[in-house]
């Protein structure tokens, strides 16, 4: 358990990760992020898991890092010296791992906006599969306004999912994105109501997504990462040397089974990553 958020897994391997700090604007202090990495690997590393939704509570998804950390004499911080600033490069470069956990997730992860998205928020929406809103949602990259450059993942991700124009609008501006822009724009997949239809149109694309193959579901994410990342020579290369590693007929019999009786597929769970006690 951690101080953040919760984490509950549904009888169809669909997991919730839903941020708990209404009252604090559910901002990051630095021990959420190893909390958040830690709890998606050990999803990750069972096999079972076949979707990741994360979502919140409270008037908005998340005020991001709390500024009170940036006030703090922390010795992360510390950029004074040759061995702080090769200090803080590390602590910089794990901070940003715990994010990229989501994008390395053998699973696809929902992210369920409401409200406000703002600055480190944005960084970890950023690293999802698809993204979801309400229609008040709002999304900012908050860092340009307190002078300092963002440094979790967004500007490398936002120009891969919106118009590289305003994803730089965005970055220099600091301004606010609304829902309906953004919907626009491609950041979010659709735009809902109010939170309780958020979540429950989330869970809906979750369960077709727990429905499907995992292993289809896992060789989709990784295909389609390698893509966003490299040229299409390269990707095509990668994708014959991925699909002779994942190919498997039983698994599609089942798949085609499912499909033709129009009801999820039983497909057994990957395997674990890591030995399991």
């Amino acid at each position: 358990m951690n101080d953040f958020f919760s984490l509950s897994s549904d009888d169809q391997a669909i997991a919730h990760l839903q941020l708990n700090r209404p009252e604090r604007l559910n901002t990051m202090a630095p021990a959420f992020f190893p909390a958040l990495r830690d709890a998606v690997r050990a999803l990750d590393a069972t096999g079972t898991t076949r979707a990741l939704v994360i979502s919140s509570t409270g008037k908005h998804f998340s005020a991001g890092m709390a500024l009170e950390t940036f006030g703090s004499q922390d010795s992360m911080l510390d950029t004074g010296s040759a061995r702080a600033r090769l200090g803080f490069q590390t602590m910089l470069r794990e901070l940003m791992a715990c994010f990229s956990a989501l994008d390395e997730a053998r699973f696809p992860v929902l992210c369920a906006v409401q409200g406000g998205c703002i600055g480190g928020a944005l960084d970890l929406a950023a690293a999802c599969d698809m993204r979801y809103a309400t229609a008040d949602a709002f999304f900012s990259v908050q860092e340009i306004q307190i002078g300092m450059t963002a440094d979790l993942g967004v500007l490398q991700r936002l120009q891969g999912i919106m118009p590289a124009g305003l994803a730089r609008e965005m970055a220099y501006t600091g301004e606010r994105l609304s829902a309906e822009r953004a919907l626009a724009a491609g950041l979010v997949n659709a735009v809902l109501p109010d939170a309780e239809a958020l979540l429950a149109h989330v869970m809906g694309v979750a369960r077709q997504i727990a429905g499907k193959s995992p292993l289809a579901m896992a060789g989709s994410k990784l295909a389609l990462n390698y893509a966003r990342d490299h040229g299409v020579a390269a990707s095509l290369q990668q994708m014959s040397l991925l699909q002779s590693a994942i190919f498997d007929v039983e698994e599609m019999g089942r798949a085609i089974m499912a499909w033709k009786l129009k009801k999820p597929g039983e497909f057994k769970p990957l395997a674990p990553a890591l030995p399991q006690d």
